[in-house]
């Protein structure tokens, strides 16, 4: 293919597909996918590193959908915010951090308060516990004298009716820091809400600074207490530690710093928005906050890990020459087809059409384990039919939804649903003469059975992903082993006649 004369082209990921050997708990093996099976008898194919440091995480760390997207977007490897983070706390480069230097320096030099707000976990999805306690260690250091916790309870990333460990290790290390003091504690359901339902972050809000909520001198026993009532860590209701009889020990006020610690933005947005942008309409408290990554840009909010600028990203060379591209998924996907893939940019290119099928709520997998796929097919294939020159970006995520419940039997459903659009999706592709590139984001739907027994819990499985070329005029073409998600963009690239930019550090996997 040559830029003069461009053939549809479609990206199809697949989201939780990965490759393993085993049948047990490998919900694609089990599924009856004839159309993927007819796909890897024959087409070309090889598997793909998704996980680890070849992705910017943290060796052996599994990949995830959102890491995924940026690789494939980047064509290189981009360390992530948690690995940057976590690299920072390590070799004592966090100490070092401007802005939170100046942040602190500015609340001991007036004696305000200073308040903590993030997930107590060492789950390392959204947070991890050494970088709460490097925060306090530099605050300490910078003579602040006032400093509170107020901690998001887990139970998803790491196994339920544990937050009393993590808040046990807190105190300790608060302790022997000589800094910190718990002032609250919440359930992520209400403080880490991202799908806007703002009376759960309300619960947060009113918490944290009109002190509302369950009353108690001690943490652990308030949390013990939940647990004897049958609730787990992520469902506890606000709980106001009291430093005396009806007296909170910390809510958040006028000129307090708050300092939003956790590394990934969603699920932080909706309590940063109420606690710390200004806003007429509604009574908040006038405070500085800190955000420890770009949660929002249009919050306007000092970030002390700004995020990394990209250049010459698959996307941006896409609109560079002109090229109608289409980004076509479901809500639960709509940030990793557009922003996430772009390289953080959220704007809509030029040339960029965005189709997002909305979904009414995950609850409803169990009972809809297609979700939105077949509608996701219809867009693709009405689209294809409409734009003979069109590049896509398809994405499906109903399996790996599914597979989060931990449930195989739904997930297996799902994975044939799956399989029928994506066999539609094919057959015409092949009918306008296109070419598609078929591949996942991240493993995970093919070893459920080391997943752990509670929902919404990583998986865990560093397994690679495949890596499918279809094109009929070339069916013998060979691709390399030993690539990696860093490789897609390059290989399209290639496969358009285009150059491929020197920041990608990735190779067309094609065998030429």
């Amino acid at each position: 293919m040559s830029f003069e004369t461009r053939r549809p082209l479609a990206l199809i990921i697949l989201d939780g597909w990965g490759v393993s050997p085993q049948h047990d708990g490998n919900a694609i093996a089990l599924a009856h996918t004839p159309y993927y099976d007819e796909i890897c008898e024959r087409y070309p194919s090889t598997t793909l590193a998704a996980s680890g440091v070849p992705v910017g995480l943290s060796a052996d760390a599994p990949g995830n959908a959102e890491v995924g997207h940026r690789t494939i977007g980047a064509g290189r490897t981009i360390r992530t915010d948690g690995a940057r983070i976590e690299n920072s706390v390590k070799t004592g480069e966090l100490l070092k951090n401007d802005v939170l230097l100046k942040a602190f320096g500015r609340a001991a030099g007036i004696g305000s308060a200073v308040h903590f707000v993030g997930l107590l976990s060492d789950g390392g999805v959204h947070s991890t516990q050494e970088t709460l306690f490097a925060l306090l260690r530099m605050a300490k250091r910078s003579g602040v004298s006032q400093a509170f916790v107020h901690g998001i309870l887990d139970g998803r990333d790491v196994q339920p009716r544990t937050a009393d460990i993590y808040v046990d290790a807190l105190e300790i290390k608060m302790a022997d820091i000589g800094l910190g003091k718990i002032a609250s504690l919440c359930g992520r359901f209400y403080a880490m809400d991202s799908r806007e339902n703002w009376e759960r972050t309300a619960r947060a809000f009113t918490m944290l600074v009109h002190g509302e909520g369950e009353r108690s001198f001690d943490a652990i026993t308030a949390i013990r207490a939940s647990f004897l009532r049958g609730i787990s860590d992520e469902f506890i209701a606000p709980i106001v530690i009291e430093k005396s009889m009806d007296e909170p020990m910390a809510t958040v006020k006028n000129g307090d710093l708050v300092v939003f610690f956790n590394h990934k933005s969603e699920g932080m947005r909706q309590l940063v928005r109420s606690i710390a942008v200004p806003d007429a309409s509604v009574a908040k408290p006038k405070v500085e906050a800190v955000c420890l990554t770009e949660y929002d840009p249009s919050f306007a909010l000092p970030v002390a890990f700004a995020e990394q600028v990209e250049s010459n990203m698959l996307t941006s060379v896409f609109e560079y020459c002109g090229f109608r591209n289409y980004r076509i998924t479901e809500t639960a996907r709509s940030l990793h087809v557009s922003s996430y893939l772009n390289g953080s940019e959220n704007q809509a290119g030029t040339f960029e059409s965005r189709v997002v099928l909305p979904v009414s709520g995950l609850e409803n997998l169990d009972s809809e384990p297609e979700s939105q796929s077949f509608k996701i097919a219809d867009s693709v294939l009405r689209t294809l039919g409409s734009d003979e020159s069109g590049l896509f970006v398809v994405n499906f995520p109903a399996s790996d939804l599914v597979s989060e419940s931990g449930n195989l039997e739904k997930t297996i459903e799902s994975v044939q649903f799956v399989d029928t659009c994506l066999g539609g999706i094919i057959e015409k592709i092949r009918e306008v003469n296109g070419v598609a590139v078929i591949t996942s984001s991240h493993p995970g739907c093919e070893q459920m059975n080391l997943q752990p027994k509670f929902a919404g819990a990583p998986r865990g499985t560093t397994n690679p992903v495949p890596f499918h070329f279809i094109d009929p005029q070339n069916s013998e073409t060979g691709l390399a082993d030993g690539g990696s998600l860093a490789d897609v963009a390059p290989t399209i690239l290639g496969i358009l006649g285009l150059k491929i930019p020197t920041e990608m550090t990735g190779r067309d996997l094609r065998d030429l």
